[in-house]
């Protein structure tokens, strides 16, 4: 094994969308950024619909920037935009009388007569 390869430690680059997900292993320098792992993991050429400069993304599920340094072992992730805002979404629930059960979904409607 090359002192050069040995440097190199192992990151992996996460998008999702609803009919497919991916996770890329990635080598890299130590201290590459966010922004140079996702480059190098070939998930633009896969997914064109990613701009990086407006997609938010994070490592491990907390928001981060792309010139954030990454450590052995970190899952760089790529967001997809909201399709509808879940505040506003449990607002118009409110406002139709609608109440959800937990874990989201709409209860089953009350049956009449009772028991």
């Amino acid at each position: 094994m090359s002192t050069e390869a040995a440097e190199l430690i192992v990151v992996e680059v996460a998008y999702a969308r609803p009919d497919v997900q991916v996770l890329i292993p990635v080598k890299v320098a130590p201290g590459a950024t966010v922004e140079e792992a996702i480059g190098l993991s070939g998930v633009l050429h896969q997914f064109p619909e990613i701009d990086i400069k407006h997609n938010k993304v994070g490592v491990f599920g907390k928001l981060a920037k792309l010139n954030a340094p990454l450590r052995a072992g970190d899952r760089v992730e790529i967001y997809r935009a909201l399709i509808a805002d879940p505040k506003e979404v449990r607002k118009q629930r409110a406002a139709e009388g609608k109440q959800m059960k937990k874990g989201g979904g709409d209860l089953p409607p009350a049956e009449e007569g009772g028991a």
